[in-house]
């Protein structure tokens, strides 16, 4: 009987049959069954990329509606966490250089949006808090995004956004896994 060669992941296999080859096509070990396709990852990356272009064009549509660059948006939005913030918090949380920063929480103190208080336990350290137009920008801005998103939630079935948020919670757990590895 002459012997057909398959070559399997990393492995070639000495298949005596051509039962012998479809048992070893439909049969999958475990590194195999959890290998994602060529096909998934196209269709992965291309929904990826377009989930970050809407998220994008919804970003740049909401700093021309309130009228603010992207980074003074992102500042503004920090503090509907705290009551009050440091410049070193803050580039700690949005992962910039202190002195872009220092422009960034000029140009919010310059649109009274927020206001700049000494430490009184400390007079090294500045204080930054929203003034009440930035209390009632950030209302604004928080009322838009629960807008937005309710209307996306209802084009969907109740019983699709629970699945819908689940499957997003496993992603963030992969995507977050992932970035682990990274460093």
């Amino acid at each position: 009987m002459r012997s057909f060669f398959l070559w399997c992941g990393k492995k070639k296999l000495d298949i005596c049959s051509p039962w012998d080859i479809v048992h070893t096509m439909n049969s999958t070990d475990k590194t195999n069954k959890n290998q994602a396709s060529g096909n998934q990852i196209i269709q992965f990356q291309g929904l990826i990329a377009k989930l970050f272009q809407c998220c994008q064009e919804r970003l740049q549509y909401q700093c021309e509606r309130f009228e603010l660059p992207d980074a003074e948006l992102r500042c503004l939005s920090l503090f509907g966490e705290e009551r009050y913030l440091t410049p070193k918090g803050i580039a700690l949380k949005m992962n910039l250089v202190k002195s872009r920063i220092s422009k960034i929480v000029s140009g919010l103190v310059q649109k009274k949006l927020i206001q700049r208080i000494p430490d009184p336990e400390d007079s090294r350290v500045t204080l930054l808090s929203l003034t009440p137009d930035g209390q009632n920008k950030l209302n604004n801005i928080n009322t838009f995004l629960d807008d937005m998103h309710m209307e996306v939630l209802q084009q969907m079935e109740p019983e699709q956004r629970k699945t819908m948020i689940t499957n997003l919670e496993l992603l963030k757990a992969s995507m977050e896994s992932v970035k682990e590895l990274m460093v």
